[in-house]
């Protein structure tokens, strides 16, 4: 079975990456995977310099996605909210959005939204399973569980619905942002929930897992 580098990017543009990008540093990167909260201009910079997939859920300071509007998704990439996907020879699944912290904020859902959501993803998950006999290999969510790498502010406080996510599909990786770690010595960025590794990837993260490609 082969390895893959995936990288894994959230929520702040990191100025390093542009020169690293040209220099053939990520040469042996095989996917990129964006966790929300970025410039479609900074992931479509990535995905050109890189040449590989992107596969991106929307964080809440994207904006809202519409086929028929401009600057409302990211060229070349695929907005994986709600969605499952295969690429790479794995199993992805996406969900975006945070916690409803504004009446009329942009990718924002309530407890409850979210949980609604969440059923529909796993009735994606649960045909993929029974049509192709694949388990989930990554999830990838823009806020973090109910209980893991949040904050008690409301913004930033998990979503009950990825927790059932993660037990219901059980995916090898649950990759997120939302939650800037600034104290990074302090709090660790990676948990292990059963079979799954959850990790905050801000700002990015090189990942090397297995795939059956």
């Amino acid at each position: 079975m082969d390895r893959m580098k995936i990288l894994a990017v959230t929520d702040e543009t990191v100025e390093r990456l542009y020169p690293l990008a040209t220099s053939g540093h990520f040469a042996d990167v095989g996917l990129i995977l964006s966790c929300g909260d970025l410039p479609y201009s900074y992931l479509e910079y990535i995905v050109t310099m890189l040449n590989v997939p992107l596969c991106y859920v929307p964080g809440n300071h994207d904006p809202e996605f519409n086929p028929k509007r401009e600057n409302t998704r990211a060229e070349g990439c695929e907005n994986l909210d709600g969605r499952v996907t295969r690429v790479c020879g794995l199993t992805i699944a996406g969900l975006g959005g945070s916690p409803r912290y504004h009446p009329n904020g942009v990718n924002q859902y309530s407890q409850s939204e979210m949980v609604i959501r969440a059923w529909s993803l796993a009735a994606s998950l649960l045909w993929n399973r029974l049509r192709h006999g694949r388990g989930l290999d990554i999830l990838i969510t823009h806020s973090p569980p109910l209980g893991i790498h949040d904050e008690d502010t409301q913004a930033h406080r998990g979503l009950r619905a990825i927790n059932w996510l993660i037990r219901w599909c059980k995916p090898r990786y649950h990759l997120h942002g939302h939650i800037h770690f600034f104290r990074r010595n302090l709090t660790p960025s990676v948990t292990t929930v059963g079979l799954t590794k959850i990790i905050n990837v801000f700002p990015y993260q090189i990942i090397e897992i297995a795939n059956d490609r």
